[in-house]
């Protein structure tokens, strides 16, 4: 049970009072004195003055430039000594050029990466992104090649593991590269072709009865210009391709590395299975929680800022930490390494954070196309010619595959039907300029003001963002961003003919999406979920999808006690793991009776639950096989056979407590054989899997909910490399309906890695986490050092100021013009 602090903690203090009670409170009231750092310097050419970069000892790099240009300059350098792998695989996905390296298995993808490609003006495009934009990703591109090209002069021996197992060298850097929107959250395209789909099986009145859809009404309705029956083509196959993740196989790896093909295939299983969870939309873990509570509600006096963004989980984690320091700069926080700037973090002013926005910028357009010329499609009546383009793309092992790339006036074509003389094209706003995921945070970095952090919001339109701030000067705020288009006659929700009846009317300027500036109740809170007012005007310029509301619900009733928080309180609300959706279903076993003594002992040790799910306790582990039953049995009673689509969690419960009409001519005592028989299930289902003794069920265990981090590489070499790159496994709490995220499958995949938490009264008291840690290069100290700590909800201090810096440094590198 979390006992809340009622007295000022500093985060210094936090950090042993929340979570290292061993440790003495007086040794962490400030962060001892490193021993006497070492130092290496490095002549490179391109700089303009020295520049210095102190390591912490947490592995977070604080550069000090003289200049705009050498600062990013050493940012790129930086984020290439630390993550190289990374990035030379985050720019064959830019550039389409795994199958280079991989092979024939790789060519869709590469072609779905060149027919998705930024054609448009490239100054104009870096531009948008900072009146600086041109200068600033150029200098960042040139840092990293300069650190290619230094580690290109020298023995393959010097490069990290992953390249001497593949037996490759990094490549250089283009601006290009940098915005690409490939590994970006981007839209809804394939929930609208699930949806498009499900209303052609069952109708559109079914499905929205189905979904969660709101606020609103949207019309789901067909065209009847759709082909129903084409939809169930793999219509989207290389739109997917190019934003899958990377998977290696034994045949990548140099002999002497490679793993065996049958070890290959157990692993891969094993980890599918790992990751399944029965009734359970995977999707549904990419999420965020963030919050800003004011002055009034803090024990500070100040605006305190909370995120913690959730992604996939790996090996080295999608996010970096780094603080950036120059005239005009002096911004810490995290983004992905592949972009300079800083995603989410603080300057002296302000801080801010981030959680995904439902923005539908999406939209599948189905065509008629000319039977006499396939490259026609018509348009408001007429045969419109589609653009062509023309790419050879190097393939190993074999010549170069000519890829075909066309175009409709609405963007690529994803696939051609020729036998019934179709055509289908994804029209993307993240296409437009200024589409490049994040990038528009370098606007951000530099702002003062509230006013000034809704102008820079105004620039970004990739991922649709819940932006929150909280300023020093007390103000916070609220602004959803996100390039919205605007559909006069259309949901967005399922595809639509691409002859002209169906077209955008602009987008929606960012500022008029919801926003709020102090709200009354002192605190903000967002987590993906609906916060549209029910009377806001662009109502057809947002979207309709959104997660379940409960971390939100968890985040607003804490928040809402009107106590004064600290930074020990808001580290316990991150890493919070109460259920509420357990809080409300497990009550109504209260009066039912069990068929046999097992099954009414698995009933009490629900009923004298406290709801949290702790990686100790039993009954959180035997709350999550039962809720994934129940999830199963209302799901196959209230979604048609052959549909697939996952009923929100929220509609399970409020199914449960209200028992409509859908589940039998006695709809509650339909419900209570389902608990009753969901419950049953969920004890053999444990009992096969972790044995007939109820103590070891626990929830948090390697057999059971854990984490293992997997690196790129792992399943396709040897077990003793494996060892090497993979991460884990260590036992976690959480599950997918807690504020600690830690979603609903065996092994934890996605979730935060990455969490910050700023007190605006002291820039020094800040923490933060990542995992496994800041290096991706597996023999560095820094690549798994922080994994142990983070798996068990423990945060390192975030030093800001010039002297606590220098106070954490365990190495200095010093940059100098040259060479």
């Amino acid at each position: 049970m979390v006992i809340r602090s009622r007295f000022r903690v500093s985060a210094r203090l936090a950090l042993v009072v929340v979570l290292s009670a061993a440790t003495p409170l007086a040794a962490q009231r400030s962060v001892p004195s490193a021993p006497a750092p070492s130092t290496t310097d490095f002549t490179l050419p391109g700089l303009h003055q020295p520049v210095e970069i102190r390591v912490d000892r947490w592995g977070i790099s604080h550069i000090y430039a003289r200049d705009e240009h050498d600062l990013f300059f050493a940012q790129g350098w930086n984020a290439a000594r630390d993550r190289l792998f990374q990035l030379e695989m985050w720019r064959r996905q830019a550039t389409g050029t795994l199958a280079e390296i991989l092979g024939p298995r790789e060519i869709q993808r590469d072609v779905g990466t060149r027919l998705f490609k930024f054609r448009r003006d490239l100054t104009q495009e870096l531009q948008h992104y900072h009146p600086h934009g041109v200068a600033i990703v150029n200098a960042y591109v040139d840092g990293i090649n300069a650190y290619i090209a230094e580690t290109n002069r020298h023995d393959a021996r010097r490069l990290p593991l992953e390249f001497r197992l593949l037996g490759i060298r990094p490549q250089p850097w283009t601006p290009e590269v940098v915005i690409s929107r490939h590994q970006g959250l981007l839209g809804n395209i394939d929930s609208e072709l699930a949806y498009g789909r499900a209303v052609a099986a069952v109708g559109a009145e079914t499905v929205r009865r189905l979904e969660d859809f709101g606020p609103g009404d949207p019309d789901l309705t067909l065209d009847p210009a759709i082909d129903k029956a084409g939809l169930s083509q793999d219509i989207l196959a290389v739109y997917n391709a190019f934003r899958r993740p990377v998977d290696f196989r034994p045949e990548d790896i140099v002999p002497e590395h490679r793993g065996d093909d049958g070890a290959f295939a157990r692993l891969q299983a094993a980890s599918a299975a790992a990751a399944y969870a029965p009734a359970y939309d995977p999707a549904a873990d990419v999420g965020s929680n963030n919050w800003v509570v004011s002055g009034r509600l803090s024990e500070s006096g100040y605006p305190i800022m909370a995120n913690d963004p959730h992604r996939r989980q790996s090996a080295p984690s999608l996010r970096y930490w780094v603080h950036l320091v120059a005239p005009g700069w002096d911004v810490i926080g995290g983004g992905e390494p592949s972009l300079p700037g800083v995603s989410i973090g603080h300057n002296r002013y302000g801080a801010w954070g981030l959680t995904v926005f439902a923005t539908d910028g999406e939209d599948l357009y189905v065509y008629d196309t000319n039977p006499s010329n396939p490259d026609e499609y018509k348009y408001r009546g007429t045969w419109e010619p589609m653009t062509v383009i023309h790419e050879d793309i190097p393939v190993k092992g074999q010549g170069p595959y000519h890829a075909t790339l066309k175009y409709t006036r609405h963007g690529p074509v994803v696939f051609e039907d020729r036998a019934h003389h179709k055509a289908y094209a994804v029209r993307a706003a993240w296409m437009e300029i200024g589409g490049s995921p994040y990038l528009a945070s370098l606007r951000m970095d530099q702002a003062k003001t509230w006013e000034e952090f809704r102008d820079a919001c105004s620039f970004s339109n990739i991922p649709g963002e819940n932006m929150v701030w909280a300023g020093r000067d007390g103000t916070i705020g609220w602004q959803a961003v996100g390039i919205a288009p605007i559909r006069p006659n259309f949901s967005g929700l399922v595809p639509v003919p691409g002859d002209g009846r169906y077209e955008w009317a602009g987008y929606l300027p960012i500022k008029a999406k919801p926003h709020v500036m102090n709200p009354p109740q002192g605190f903000w809170a967002t987590a993906n979920n609906d916060l549209i007012p029910r009377h806001y005007p662009y109502r057809d310029a947002v979207g309709y999808d959104w997660s379940d509301p409960y971390r939100w619900a968890r985040v607003s009733e804490w928040l809402g006690s009107n106590r004064r928080e600290s930074m020990a309180d808001m580290m316990h609300l991150q890493t919070d793991e109460l259920s509420i959706p357990a809080r409300q279903l497990v009550p109504l076993l209260k009066d039912l009776e069990m068929p046999d003594a097992r099954t009414e002992r698995a009933r009490q040790l629900l009923l004298n639950w406290d709801y949290v799910m702790a990686k100790t306790s039993t009954a959180a582990g035997l709350y999550a096989a039962w809720e994934g039953q129940l999830r199963r049995r209302v799901g196959a009673i209230l979604v048609p056979e052959g549909v697939r689509l996952t009923l929100p969690l929220r509609m399970v419960v409020e199914t449960l407590e209200v028992p409509p009409g859908e589940l039998g001519v006695e709809p509650t005592k339909a419900r209570d054989k389902i608990l009753t028989d969901a419950l049953v299930a969920a004890v053999a289902q444990l009992t096969e899997k972790l044995g007939p003794d109820f103590g070891g069920w626990a929830w948090g265990q390697p057999a059971y909910h854990h984490v293992t981090l997997h690196h790129l590489l792992g399943e396709a070499v040897d077990s003793a490399t494996r060892a090497k790159l993979d991460v884990g496994p260590l036992p976690r709490g959480g599950y997918g309906s807690t504020v600690n995220a830690t979603g609903n499958s065996d092994n934890q995949t996605s979730g935060a890695s990455f969490r910050i938490i700023v007190d605006t009264g002291d820039w020094d008291d800040a923490v933060g986490t990542n995992t496994p840690g800041q290096s991706g290069d597996p023999d560095s100290p820094h690549y798994r050092d922080l994994f142990r700590s983070w798996a068990n909800n423990r945060y390192f201090p975030v030093v800001y100021s010039r002297a606590r810096v220098e106070a954490a440094t365990e190495q200095v590198i010093e940059l100098k013009p040259g060479g």
